[in-house]
């Protein structure tokens, strides 16, 4: 019964101090990240894609991933502006299964947290180094933000998530976008309640401290899709569905209005090979509704080296071993027809 208090974990300010960015780096993250400001703004016209595995689940294929993202980029950056999604921690609904890298740098070994802490810094550090591009992560567990504050450029808040007060705040007080999911019941006011809350400023306590916020301009909304009460994934990615949540914005007057929309989840009814027809239909819809073009800013797609998933264990390089994910020769070829589509 109760909990086991195993030991104490460095602090963040201890693991950056052992794990130092690089004034190269932080040049590089600081201009990039003015630069996906500039576009949630509406100041840069580009188009933001937020692309990679399910989970980071191995350093090797990740950054072999990502580096393949990098020569992609230099060809359609006058268009699309891409995020490496190196996802770190994995929810699970049931609380089984494997919870990311932050637990399991190895997932075939026992869970580790502060080999996790180090490795999920690690990857990240190196992503930025070799490619240039900066990074997403999910915000799992709003007091581990802190470890990786200075390091991404993106977070998206989960469908379990967003309607926690703790990753509200948390997301008030940062200074990057934040993507607030729509819950898996499909309740767009929770979501939008979550945008608002991140918005303005904020005191409360976290890691020990009483903090106050800013609120953070740049919360939007990240359409995936839902389940009915039988189960049933409903898609929320049309154009009426992006209509009706500009409307909802426009009535509860957010600040920011943006809009992402993620091609996989209840959206592809995690049919991973959907995801090339629903990106396609965004962009139709962002062409031809009269509020949409600025209001949808961008994508996102879970895709690796290989296509489907695998189990833990099978060994195969750069295959998902959580959700299905498109292969990388499938979405090279989407990344370039959506160029040509913009």
């Amino acid at each position: 019964m109760g909990m086991d208090f195993n030991r104490k974990l460095p602090i963040p300010k201890l693991i950056k101090e052992m794990y130092p960015l690089s004034a190269e780096v932080a040049k590089v993250k600081e201009e990039r990240d003015e630069q996906i400001r500039a576009i949630f703004r509406g100041d840069d016209k580009r188009f933001i894609l937020i692309i990679g595995p399910c989970s980071a689940d191995r350093e090797d294929a990740v950054l072999d991933y990502v580096s393949r993202l990098t020569k992609v980029q230099d060809e359609v950056k006058d268009k699309i502006f891409i995020i490496p999604r190196i996802y770190t921690g994995k929810p699970r609904t049931t609380g089984e299964g494997y919870k990311g890298m932050v637990h399991q740098p190895d997932p075939q070994r026992a869970e580790n947290m502060l080999d996790g802490i180090i490795a999920v810094r690690r990857l990240h550090t190196r992503a930025i180094e070799e490619s240039g591009l900066v990074c997403a992560d999910e915000m799992l567990y709003p007091e581990n933000y802190r470890y990786l504050s200075d390091i991404l450029s993106y977070v998206a808040i989960g469908a379990r998530s967003v309607e926690n007060q703790e990753h509200r705040l948390v997301a008030s007080g940062m200074d990057i976008p934040v993507g607030m999911k729509n819950p898996t019941g499909g309740d767009y006011s929770v979501m939008l309640n979550a945008i608002t809350a991140a918005q303005n400023p904020h005191m409360f306590i976290y890691r020990g401290w009483e903090v106050v916020s800013s609120g953070n301009p740049y919360a939007h909304a990240i359409m995936r899709g839902y389940s009915n009460k039988h189960g049933n994934n409903i898609p929320n990615y049309h154009y009426e569905d992006l209509n009706l949540i500009y409307e909802m914005y426009e009535q509860k007057q957010v600040i920011n209005r943006s809009v992402i929309v993620d091609c996989n989840h209840a959206n592809s009814g995690k049919q991973y090979e959907e995801q090339i027809r629903i990106a396609k239909e965004v962009l139709y819809s962002k062409r031809h509704g009269d509020n949409l073009g600025d209001f949808i800013k961008g994508l996102m797609i879970e895709s690796y080296i290989e296509d489907g998933a695998q189990k833990i264990g099978e060994g195969i390089y750069g295959k998902s071993i959580t959700d299905p994910c498109l292969g990388w020769a499938k979405s090279e070829k989407l990344i370039y027809e959506l160029a040509d589509a913009l």
